[in-house]
C-alpha cells in the first residue's frame, strides 16, 4: 500500500514540473533538493516508464566520439530561451539536422518562419519535457569497435525531473538506436553532460562532482562504469570551483581536439581564477594527450557581466567563452559584449582554422540565459554521424631543417580504407600536392608518410583525406582545405649545459592561495639538480614531503592536496642543491 501511494505522489511530482518547464533554472530548486532522494529511489526501483537496456553494451572496443567529430544531428528542446534556440538552429541547419523536442511542432514553425529561419533540416519529436537544459539530460553517443554499431548511454540526471530524464528514450526511438542506462545496480550512475568531456579516445574529464553525486560509490566503481558503458578508460576528475555553483566544466573549458584544451581564464587573483589554473597545471603535469605528448593550452578571458561584476561578487554572473557546440565546420559560442566578444572571436577563430564561428548573443533581454548559469553548450546535445570515416592526426609542431617531416594518422572505417593521402604546400596560391599515405600499422590502423625536407624559413599547410571503401570520404581538419594543419621550418641551434655553481631554484606564488583542494608550487630550477619540497608548520616542524627527487632546467610543478591537512597556516619550504625558497600558504 505504501508503495502505491509513494508512485502516485512520483506522478503528481512528474506532472507538476511539466506545467512549470520554462520557470526551471540550470540547478536544483529547493523543492527539487527535498525530492531528489524521492526522485531516485523510484527511478532506480524501476517505476519509470523508461524502456531502455540496464545492461553494459555488448560490443568490444567501445569508444565515445568527441564532439569535433561529424555528427548527424544537433538536438534541443523548445521551451525557454526561444531567441538564442532560433539562432541556434539558423546557424546549425546548414550543417545537420536538428531534432527539436517540443510539444507542439507548429507552435515552433510559426515562430521561426515569423523570424525568417527557413523550415529546412528540421525533425521535430513530441515528447513531454521539464526544461532547457538539453546537454545535461540527453543520452551520449558510443560506438563499438570504434567506428561501428552506433548507441546512446544514458546516465540518471542530476535533476529530479522525470520528463527531462526521459527524453532519451524519445530521441532513441526517432533515430532508430540503441539506448542503453545506467539505472539498476551495480551500473547506477547520476551524472550530467555538463560536467563531461571525451577526447573520442578514452580519456574524458569532470569535475569531483560525479563524486558527490554519487556516494555510495567509489571513484574505482565509477571509473568501470563509465569503461563498460562507453570506453573510458582514463576519467580525469577536478576539485569544484568556489564560485561556480552547478561545478560543470563546461563553463570553463573545452576539448577543441584530442590534444587542445580551450582554458577560461580570469586576470590574476579573480574569481575562480587561481583554482581553474591549479587545476590546468595538475593536469598538464599528471597527463599527457592520447598521443603521448603534454596538451595543448589555448587560453581564453572570461568576461566581466555587463554590470561589471565577476562570479565571485555578489549578483556576478558566470559569463564564459567556453560554453560553446561543435556542429560539423560550424561552431557555435556565446557573445556578451563587444569589449570582450572580439577577442574570444579572434582566439576561436585561430584555434578551429577553417570553422564557421558563429557567436551568439547570451546576455540580451530582462532575464538572461547567462544569469541562470548556462549559455549555448548547456542547451544542445548531438548524436554523432551513423556512418564515421575516423581520422585521428597529431599536427606537427615546428620541425628543424635537418630532415624531412613524417606525417602520421590513424584511419578507419567499417569497410575499410581505399586510399589515404596528405596535401600539402608551402604556397597556397599554388595549390596542394598529394601524398599517399600508406599502411604502416596495421593493428592500430596506422598510416605514414614523410614530406620532403625544406629550407629554414619555409611554412608548410596540409591536410589529410581518406577514402573508405564504401566510397565515404572525410577530410581532417573536417573543414579542409579551408582549413589545415601548418608548421614551420627553422634552423634549429645547440642547446648549452649550465655549470654546476650555476645551478638555483625559484618558485613563483603558490595558487591558489588560501587552498582548499589542488594548490600549485610553481618551481623553477637552473640546471638539473635533487630538490627536496616540504611542508611545514608554523613551528618549522615537517608535516609531510611534498617532491623529493631530480627536476631538470625548466619550470616544474609540484601540487599540495589542501585538503588532506587542518586548517591554518603552513609554510611550503623548497630546498635546491644550493639554495631554499621559502613560502607561506593558508590552509582553509
Amino acid at each position: 500500500m505504501r508503495q502505491k501511494i509513494s508512485y502516485l505522489l512520483f506522478i503528481l511530482f512528474t506532472l507538476v514540473h511539466t506545467t512549470i518547464a520554462q520557470d526551471l533554472p540550470k540547478g536544483m530548486t529547493v523543492e527539487e533538493a527535498r525530492n531528489m532522494p524521492f526522485y531516485l529511489e523510484h527511478l532506480k526501483a524501476g517505476t519509470s516508464a523508461r524502456q531502455m537496456i540496464t545492461t553494459p553494451p555488448p560490443y568490444t572496443q567501445l569508444r565515445n566520439a568527441a564532439e569535433w567529430e561529424e555528427i548527424q544531428t544537433l538536438n534541443i528542446t523548445w521551451t525557454s530561451y526561444t531567441p538564442i534556440l532560433k539562432d541556434i538552429i539558423k546557424a546549425a541547419q546548414q550543417q545537420t539536422r536538428i531534432t527539436i523536442i517540443c510539444s507542439d511542432s507548429l507552435v515552433v514553425k510559426n515562430y521561426l518562419t515569423s523570424n525568417s529561419v527557413p523550415l529546412t533540416n528540421l525533425k521535430f519529436v513530441i515528447a513531454p519535457f521539464n526544461s532547457v537544459w538539453a546537454r545535461d539530460y540527453s543520452a551520449n553517443p558510443v560506438y563499438g569497435k570504434y567506428v561501428d554499431s552506433l548507441f546512446l548511454v544514458d546516465w540518471i540526471y542530476n535533476r529530479p525531473r522525470p520528463n527531462d530524464n526521459a527524453t532519451p528514450v524519445h530521441i532513441a526511438n526517432a533515430w532508430n538506436l540503441p539506448l542503453y542506462e545506467t539505472t539498476v545496480a551495480p551500473w547506477d550512475l547520476i551524472h550530467t553532460g555538463g560536467n563531461y568531456m571525451s577526447d573520442g579516445f578514452g580519456t574524458a574529464f569532470s569535475s569531483n562532482l560525479i563524486l558527490t553525486e554519487n556516494p555510495s560509490k567509489s571513484a574505482a566503481q565509477i571509473d568501470t562504469i563509465m569503461k563498460k558503458f562507453m570506453g573510458i578508460n582514463r576519467y580525469i576528475r577536478m576539485p569544484v570551483l568556489p564560485y561556480d555553483g552547478i561545478h560543470h566544466i563546461d563553463m570553463h573549458m573545452k576539448l577543441l581536439d584530442e590534444e587542445t584544451l580551450l582554458w577560461g581564464q580570469y586576470p590574476v587573483g579573480i574569481a575562480d581564477g587561481p583554482q581553474i589554473e591549479a587545476n590546468l597545471q595538475f593536469i598538464l603535469s599528471n597527463y599527457n594527450s592520447v598521443f603521448g605528448t603534454p596538451y595543448k593550452i589555448v587560453r581564453i578571458p572570461m568576461p566581466m557581466d555587463k554590470n561589471g561584476k565577476w562570479p565571485n561578487q555578489a549578483g556576478g554572473w558566470y559569463c564564459t567563452y567556453t560554453n560553446g557546440v561543435f556542429v560539423n565546420k560550424t561552431y557555435i559560442f556565446p557573445t556578451y559584449y563587444q569589449q570582450y566578444d572580439t577577442t574570444a572571436f579572434r582566439i576561436l577563430k585561430q584555434a578551429l582554422p577553417g570553422y564557421n564561428i558563429v557567436g551568439i548573443d547570451c546576455d540580451n533581454g530582462s532575464s538572461p540565459i547567462i544569469s541562470a548559469s548556462g549559455a549555448i553548450h548547456c542547451i544542445t546535445h548531438s548524436i554523432a554521424h551513423k556512418d564515421p570515416l575516423l581520422i585521428s592526426h597529431q599536427a606537427l609542431p615546428n620541425q628543424c631543417d635537418t630532415g624531412s617531416y613524417l606525417i602520421k594518422a590513424r584511419i578507419l572505417h567499417k569497410s575499410g580504407i581505399q586510399s589515404a593521402k596528405v596535401f600539402w604546400t608551402n604556397d597556397t596560391l599554388i595549390g596542394f600536392t598529394a601524398a599517399t599515405l600508406t599502411l604502416s600499422n596495421a593493428p592500430n590502423n596506422e598510416y605514414r608518410v614523410n614530406l620532403p625536407a625544406l629550407a629554414s624559413g619555409n611554412r608548410i599547410y596540409y591536410y589529410i583525406e581518406a577514402t573508405a571503401n564504401s566510397g565515404k570520404t572525410m577530410q581532417r581538419p573536417i573543414t579542409a582545405p579551408l582549413g589545415r594543419y601548418t608548421f614551420s621550418v627553422n634552423a634549429c641551434a645547440l642547446t648549452t649545459q649550465i655549470k654546476e655553481n650555476e645551478k638555483s631554484i625559484n618558485a613563483a606564488s603558490v595558487y591558489p592561495n588560501p587552498a582548499s583542494a589542488i594548490t600549485c608550487i610553481p618551481v623553477k630550477s637552473k640546471g638539473t639538480q635533487n630538490i627536496n619540497v616540504t611542508l611545514k608548520n608554523t613551528l618549522g616542524q615537517t608535516v609531510d614531503v611534498l617532491y623529493e627527487g631530480v627536476v631538470t632546467d625548466g619550470d616544474k610543478n609540484i601540487f599540495l592536496f589542501a585538503d588532506k591537512y587542518s586548517k591554518g597556516v603552513y609554510f611550503i619550504e623548497i630546498k635546491g642543491e644550493h639554495n631554499t625558497v621559502v613560502q607561506k600558504v593558508l590552509i582553509r
